[in-house]
């Protein structure tokens, strides 16, 4: 019995029994609300002295700032043990591109969104609402600016300039980290940092891509980068156990939504069409 077991897991050829030097895939997909998963596969694979490089796939219109900048430094980190190819899905803008620019070499479609590079902040006003419903929000603060962005009253010109500031700050650190992780001149990086999304060809007519093509070609070049010979296995990162709720509450769409209509003020790396980019 143990025998026939051994012998139909071998059968299924599961990269994850394939003896020998493979690439690790970690798939992102969606709103980055989170970075935990990513960190704790990267630092999986990074530690796989059978993993021989690591493809990331990134199909994300981007998401929050901290999240976006804890993956870029850690596949940064990576890379300087393991090569990293980044493979640009449907889309990889923002905070997905963000994150693809800390690798060791970029492969989009001629048609995957991505650029958008720029910081969005936002939150919704319910002034008026609250005003026809009758009610009157009180608050009580410790300093002239602590409520910046309350969603209960406009806002004042000096609290525009501080978040103006604010968000001109946070988009200086997306331009850094493509500047240091592309070795891009500061220069032309800043003359295409202003929003814009562009196409899989246009990026690499910029040089904010590599190559042109699929995952398998990303998967191609990170095995020969990583010095693998001959026929290339993978090896995807596994999720944590399926759970339908999770699944509802997480999802990208739930996660969108729940940032558009959060009244609070937000700063992030994400394409959102509906507001601008």
């Amino acid at each position: 019995m143990v025998v026939m077991t051994l012998l139909f897991t071998l059968g299924t050829r599961d990269s994850e029994f394939e003896f020998g030097e493979k690439v690790g895939i970690i798939e992102i997909n969606g709103i980055i609300a989170d970075s935990k998963n990513v960190l704790d596969h990267l630092k999986r694979f990074r530690e796989d002295d059978a993993i021989k490089a690591i493809v990331i796939r990134i199909n994300s219109p981007g998401g929050a700032v901290g999240p976006s900048q804890e993956i870029f430094r850690e596949i940064k980190k990576t890379s300087s043990t393991k090569k990293v190819v980044a493979s640009m899905g449907t889309i990889a803008a923002s905070g997905g591109y963000y994150i693809a620019a800390g690798a060791d070499g970029i492969v989009a479609n001629p048609g995957t969104i991505t650029g958008s590079i720029g910081v969005i902040m936002g939150f919704t006003n319910y002034e008026d609402l609250l005003q026809k419903i009758g009610l009157v929000p009180i608050v009580i603060k410790s300093g002239e600016y602590k409520d910046i962005g309350s969603p209960v009253r406009k806002m004042k010109p000096e609290e525009k300039k501080i978040l103006q500031d604010f968000a001109r700050k946070i988009h200086k650190q997306f331009i850094r980290d493509i500047v240091q992780g592309r070795k891009m001149d500061p220069e032309k990086v800043r003359s295409l940092a202003d929003g814009r999304i562009f196409t899989g060809e246009e990026s690499k007519e910029l040089g904010l891509v590599d190559r042109i093509g699929n995952l398998e070609d990303a998967i191609e070049w990170a095995g020969r980068l990583g010095g693998i010979e001959g026929k290339i296995s993978t090896v995807y990162a596994k999720e944590k156990k399926f759970s339908l709720l999770k699944y509802v509450t997480d999802s990208s769409t739930d996660t969108l939504l729940n940032h558009i209509l959060d009244p609070f003020l937000s700063a992030d790396y994400i394409y959102r069409p509906e507001k601008g980019h």
